[in-house]
């Protein structure tokens, strides 16, 4: 329960209240308010002429009828003795959470009692039930006969209370066997064929872009430790609705497993299927809970608990719903279980559901060479760029591989759509081409020394250019340099091509001696 204390200034003098008309029903807070039980209720002078008996100073709201209100006119002195004022509407009470509450006033003095809708709302039995994002107005009745002008009158403070209500107790959202579907004073909501893990779910006399929550009771998902708990629907036209919600930790066969690219791994599933047109209904919220010892058990992060919708359209075929998880201080004040991590998402469209925790996706997505050829001994740099392509925080080691065999890592931690740089230096002593990767991604071939040599030991590659990054070239004369070869005397090419010119030779000596001579 949540209580806040407020302040009442009444006094007995020689001026009425007026009367303003008292209404209820869905209302957006706008502008400053006084608020309360984890900011889930607000509380705001009413729009109208009542709304000048009460201001908010400091943030605090305050009932004034008296001389000393600011907002009233310098002539006005309070209430006039020997009356029954009243005055609707002074003040407004809106709750803003995904539930129901009960409010109601607490204030000792019996000359001044707080109402809505002309009742009393002084006690825990004379309580007003709120639902999601509705609003109350508060007014006053002040009994005045036989009080002395210029007197006070229930001037103490008063508190105003609110709790938790138990939806099977709520008239607008009560779970029946039965319903009348005609809609009686507000809408009637009925719960068919309950099953541990399916509903079916009537709406009637729904008000047009009115709001009506349906209790699912925990209906599994995964049997007990995955649970769709609420659904709150958004009328557009008003009338009736119907719709069935089943729920199963294996996907349906309708729309297959949750495929995404990011990482996320599926929990369970959950069907709703509606036979309304989908303009009847402008949004469906669901509010789904899952174990914390589950999600620990399966390494789930509670932070990172979301809901998916199949959608065709989308390029994974699956569409990340908006998910929020319940803070704390709104789980106390709704008494929901600490043991469970509370989450709500909505849509605008219906299909297949899937609950799932996201998770880090973190991989390598380019890799290279500084240099693609080294001496024996000298090192290169590899360089790769790192991503967490998934939808939680997470780390990773990464590492580098020559042929496949680790040779260096090194461990990155990144938030979802985050990039590192990496850079490790490589030593090999040994001669040959070494296939290079970072994380599975390749890098190119590295050449240790001579790879196309005969094997012998002096057998070494030089880096082209004699320099690069981080390479020595070896200096002019060294014994390291290979041997140069230089011409030495006539090989047997040499001499067979001499024959063959001599021969040529004598054949023409022998032609010109035999010619007869002039």
């Amino acid at each position: 329960m949540s209580t806040v204390r407020r302040t009442l200034l009444l006094a007995i003098l020689v001026a009425a209240a007026g009367g303003l008309a008292f209404a209820t029903g869905a209302a957006v807070v706008d502008g400053p308010a006084d608020t309360f039980a984890e900011e889930r209720l607000a509380v705001q002078p009413v729009d109208g002429p009542n709304g000048a008996y009460a201001y908010l100073d400091d943030d605090e709201i305050v009932v004034d009828v008296s001389g000393s209100n600011p907002k009233l006119p310098s002539d006005f002195e309070g209430v006039n003795p020997g009356t029954l004022a009243s005055a609707d509407g002074v003040f407004t009470i809106t709750y803003t959470a995904d539930e129901y509450a009960r409010v109601w006033i607490e204030h000792p003095e019996e000359n001044v009692t707080f109402v809505a809708d002309g009742e009393s709302i002084e006690g825990e039995a004379n309580n007003v039930t709120l639902g999601p994002d509705e609003t109350v107005a508060i007014g006053l009745e002040v009994d005045a006969r036989g009080a002395v002008a210029g007197t006070q009158l229930g001037g103490d403070d008063f508190d105003i209370r609110a709790q938790v209500a138990d939806p099977e107790s709520v008239d607008s959202a009560s779970t029946t066997d039965e319903g009348d579907g005609d809609g009686g004073d507000g809408p009637v909501t009925t719960v068919r064929r309950p099953a541990p893990a399916s509903r079916a779910f009537e709406g009637r006399g729904l008000s047009p872009g009115g709001v009506v929550t349906f209790d699912a009771a925990a209906m599994d998902i995964v049997s007990g430790v995955v649970t769709l708990d609420r659904v709150r629907i958004d009328a557009a036209d008003g009338g009736d609705v119907d719709f069935e919600t089943v729920g199963r930790p294996e996907p349906f066969a309708s729309a297959g497993p949750l495929n995404d690219s990011r990482g996320a791994a599926p929990v369970g599933y959950f069907e709703f299927d509606h036979s309304f047109a989908d303009n009847e209904v402008s949004r469906v919220r669901f509010s789904v809970s899952v174990d914390r010892d589950y999600l620990n058990e399966t390494g789930g992060d509670p932070d990172d608990l979301s809901l998916y919708r199949r959608a065709a359209s989308e390029p994974d075929g699956w569409e990340r719903l908006e998910t929020e998880r319940v803070d704390p201080a709104v789980r106390r004040l709704l008494d929901l279980p600490e043991d469970r991590v509370h989450v709500t998402a909505s849509t605008d469209e219906f299909s297949v559901f899937a609950v799932a925790t996201e998770r880090p996706r973190i991989r390598a997505t380019d890799a290279s060479l500084d240099r693609e050829a080294v001496d024996p001994g000298a090192s290169t740099v590899v360089r790769a760029t790192v991503a967490n392509e998934g939808g939680s925080d997470g780390a990773s080691d990464v590492t580098l591989t020559a042929d496949g065999e680790p040779v260096a890592t090194q461990r990155v931690e990144l938030g979802p759509d985050e990039t590192a740089s990496l850079a490790f230096e490589a030593t090999f002593d040994d001669p040959g081409e070494y296939d290079i990767a970072v994380g599975g991604v390749s890098a190119g071939t590295l050449a240790v020394g001579d790879p196309a040599g005969d094997g012998d030991e002096d057998d070494t590659a030089s880096v082209e250019g004699g320099t690069d990054d981080g390479g020595t070239a070896a200096p002019d004369g060294d014994a390291s340099d290979p041997p140069t070869e230089e011409p030495s005397g006539i090989g047997p090419s040499n001499l067979v091509g001499l024959a063959v010119f001599l021969a040529i030779v004598l054949a023409s000596v022998a032609l010109v001696r035999r010619m007869p001579r002039s």
